[in-house]
Formats: structure tokens, sequence, C-alpha cells
């Protein structure tokens, strides 16, 4: 990774914020709880009715877990999830009512892993650290980061070594939503792209060019 990457990712997506909906610490943490296997649009159409319904969390903590699955429904595994949040809404009223910068404590509750710890620890506290999605470990693999085979952790240990601290949590947003809007799963835009020359996929992919005879 060079000062053209970070340029580049710069002259594209400038000003890089989580476009997951939240005005409290925790609204984030349940948040990204719930985006797994989903997208962010659906949480936030999701989460506007939740936070709306019960707006703090000893409302969340005593909900009706068939509420709440009945409000989260349109994202998927909504059972579990519903479970997830009155657990998770209930812990932290046992811990004073707040998210701490604790990621042990935040990998202990239901639900949450080191990818939703670390975009909690990230956006609410500033932490250098990088949570890799589908998206950021496509780019990654694409670009030649790291390998086909390699898992997340390992992905994220090979981001965090590459990418300056400083610099760490914008790209973590930056690639996220590079991978998202520009190297899409399905037809990225790999013809306006100035990655594309170190671009396994596009090296891959691109049209052969027909020699003479």
């Amino acid at each position: 990774m060079n000062d053209f990457f970070y340029d580049y990712l710069d002259e594209l997506i400038p000003e890089p914020v989580c476009e997951l909906n939240y005005q409290q610490d925790y609204e984030l943490l349940l948040a990204v709880m719930l985006s797994a296997q989903t997208t962010d649009k659906r949480v936030n159409s999701v989460t506007e009715i939740l936070f709306s319904k019960y707006p703090d969390l000893t409302k969340l903590s005593t909900a009706s877990k068939e509420d709440i699955m009945a409000i989260i429904r349109p994202i998927g595994t909504y059972s579990k999830k519903a479970g997830n949040v009155i657990a998770i809404a209930k812990s932290l009223l046992e811990h004073g009512g707040v998210v701490p910068a604790d990621r042990e404590y935040l990998e202990s509750l239901p639900g949450v892993g080191r990818k939703t710890a670390n975009v909690v620890l990230s956006n609410l506290f500033n932490v250098p650290c990088i949570a890799v999605d589908t998206h950021v470990s496509r780019v990654a693999k694409r670009l030649g980061i790291a390998r086909e085979n390699d898992d997340v952790l390992v992905i994220e240990k090979k981001l965090t070594k590459k990418i300056p601290p400083a610099r760490l949590n914008k790209m973590h947003h930056q690639i996220l939503l590079f991978g998202r809007y520009y190297c899409k799963a399905r037809n990225p835009e790999c013809g306006t792209c100035k990655l594309r020359d170190q671009c396994r996929y596009y090296q891959k992919m691109r049209p052969k060019s027909k020699t003479s005879p």
C-alpha cells in the first residue's frame, strides 16, 4: 500500500462515515450486531422503528422478544438477534448503562464478535483497528494484500501491519465503502478504477488482446 492508494481513496471517498444510523453508543453496538448477514440499509430501516419504540436500555431490556422479532424480521435470523438485543441491553445496564472501551467485555456479549467489537471501538473510541467484512476482504484479496484463503483475522493483521495507525480508522471506512460501491462483488467498476493495474481480479478478468496470426 502506498500514497497513491491512499490518495485515490481520498479522492473517491474523502469523508467516509459509518452508514449505520445511531444516536446513542448502545445503538451503534446493537446496529452492528444486527447487521450480520444483511445490509446497513435494512438495519437502518428496522432500528428506526426499534429505537423509537424502545428509546432507552431499560425499555429494551424489558421488551417482549416477540415484539422485537416482529420489528426486525426483515433482516433475517430475527429470533436469535431479538434475544441478543434484550441480553445486551440487560448486560449494559448491569455495567453502568454505557458501552465500555473494553474488547474482552464486548466480545463476551451475545452476537458480538471481533468484527463488531472493532467497529464499536473504532467509531466510539477512535481505537485504531479495522473490521474485516465481506467488502474489506474482497478488496484486500483483489489488490493482493491478502491471499484467497486468508481468513478475516489474517486479513485484519495484514491490513493493520500495512496501514499506519493514524490512518487506520479512516481507511477502514474507505476500504469498506470502496468495496460496497466501486469494487463490487458483481459488476465492479474496473473500467474507471485507478487501481486496476495492481488488481488481481482485473488482470484475470480483463479481455485478452488478440494477436495477429
